[in-house]
């Protein structure tokens, strides 16, 4: 399955973009890259490699960049020829299955939308985040595609969650919940009081509220919420896991008796640190979108770059949002059904 890689998106583009599809090439069978940007450059990049697949790992010329600091709506009017753009276009024209960018992730939210349009029964799409808990891992959405919602809008976040989790780890009833300042469906504000009426009637396994200190107890599988929130939660999250990996290394480095308990707990700290490091997961999808997209980190290294390109293939081969347009449509003749017996 090809997968078109924004080559020139990111901090570190496009020497971690190469090195990722690389990596991804020489350990999945089933992916081939292409990498949109200079093509001068990205050549050159790649016959510096002693040996790679050239049917696998191939090059489309992109002549504009969108640079970080870059206003999304000029970036869509005049750079249309710009990596994301070419990305996104090979896959409206059907010439790859997927595409993944750590660059801008307005530009490449806006852009997907526009040339690729929602999937039908979707009124937003909302980027979804993998995040670890005690248990395993949970799916937080919306992680910032949407600041303003309405209860409808975090009504369809719930069942592209549900989806989601049904079709990549095979759960049947996955645990939804919606994210509040309380478990009691009386607490919140307007907008979670109304969502919270909302997912009791909806189609999915709905187990109520959570609090923000019970998220990575692994009580839910999906937490709910609108993207200001989830945006928060994720940048918190990050800069919590990085304030932790150095407070410890200052007091090992600091004491001689520190240093002897590091030896023995090495293994454990490094298992922590790779459970809580965004380059496992790789990348958040859109979900809603008519296509695959995957937003990277900007400081995606050549690993999550791997990573990303693993989950487009994994999300392409099993066309996630078709999955998600036909549950949207099933919970919609649900709720239906039961007005209709209601009377």
């Amino acid at each position: 399955m090809k997968i078109a890689l924004d080559a020139m998106g990111g901090d570190n583009a496009p020497g971690v973009n190469v090195e990722g599809a690389l990596l991804a090439v020489a350990e999945y069978d089933d992916i081939s890259v292409e990498l949109i940007g200079d093509s001068d450059v990205l050549l050159k990049r790649l016959k510096a490699v002693k040996r790679y697949d050239e049917k696998r790992i191939t090059v489309r010329h992109a002549s504009e960049v969108v640079d970080m600091d870059e206003a999304t709506s000029q970036a869509l009017r005049k750079k249309k020829d710009s990596s994301i753009r070419v990305a996104v276009d090979m896959v409206k024209k059907g010439e790859a299955a997927a595409v993944v960018s750590a660059g801008h992730s307005g530009v490449a939210m806006a852009t997907a939308l526009t040339v690729l349009k929602k999937a039908p029964g979707v009124d937003r799409p909302a980027i979804a985040v993998l995040m670890p808990t005690v248990k395993g891992r949970f799916l937080l959405i919306d992680a910032g595609a949407n600041v303003d919602c309405k209860p409808d809008n975090l009504l369809q976040f719930a069942l592209m969650g549900s989806a989601y989790f049904k079709a990549v780890y095979g759960i049947e009833e996955p645990k939804v919940s919606l994210m509040s300042i309380g478990e009691e469906d009386t607490k919140g504000n307007e907008l979670t009081k109304e969502v919270f009426k909302l997912l009791k009637t909806a189609n999915i396994n709905f187990t109520g509220n959570i609090e923000g200190k019970d998220v990575f107890t692994g009580l839910a599988d999906v937490v709910v919420c609108d993207g200001f929130i989830g945006n928060t939660i994720l940048k918190v999250s990050e800069g919590l896991a990085e304030a932790i990996m150095k407070m410890l290394k200052a007091e090992i480095s600091g004491r001689f008796a520190s240093k002897l308990g590091y030896l023995m707990m090495k293994p454990a700290i490094k298992g922590f640190k790779r459970r809580t490091d965004y380059d496992e997961s790789g990348g958040a999808p859109l979900l809603g979108i008519n296509g695959t997209c995957i937003i990277c980190h900007g400081r995606s290294t050549s690993k999550a770059i791997k990573n990303a390109l693993k989950v487009a293939n994994q999300l392409a081969t099993v066309n996630i949002n078709k999955i998600i347009s036909d549950e949207i449509a099933m919970s919609h003749k649900h709720m239906r059904e039961q007005h209709i017996a209601e009377g």
